[in-house]
């Protein structure tokens, strides 16, 4: 159970596997310093272990930095192949990855801009 995300909120998925021991300020450096993205920008950033039965997500909320590691029980995460970058997923994508699904076959709803009549 994650609390709720808003739908605009940029979430991060990172492609290479972190060191687990690296803590909050750890990774918020490695998001600064290998992605050149602000931690405290109020995005999701999401982690993997080199066994990707892990992974740490950040945030920042506007009142301090949030860190939550949740492993999966006998299974892995799905992870797209492994790049330089952050690739960027959206919320009900992330939810699904969250829960140990398979994120890549949630296609997000595709919302045209209004236009005044």
């Amino acid at each position: 159970m994650i609390p709720s995300i808003p739908q605009s909120l940029k979430i991060y998925i990172t492609t290479e596997p972190v060191d687990f021991r690296k803590g909050m300020d750890g990774l918020a450096g490695y998001v600064a310093a290998h992605y050149e993205l602000d931690p405290f920008s109020g995005a999701v950033f999401i982690f993997r272990s080199k066994t990707a039965d892990k992974i740490k997500v950040l945030a920042w909320d506007g009142t301090g930095m949030v860190l939550i590691q949740k492993r999966l029980d006998g299974r892995k995460f799905v992870w797209p192949a492994m790049s330089r970058g952050a690739i960027s997923i959206s919320r009900t994508q992330f939810e699904a990855l969250f829960e140990g699904v398979d994120w890549r076959r949630i296609v997000p709803p595709r919302y045209s801009k209004p236009t005044v009549a």
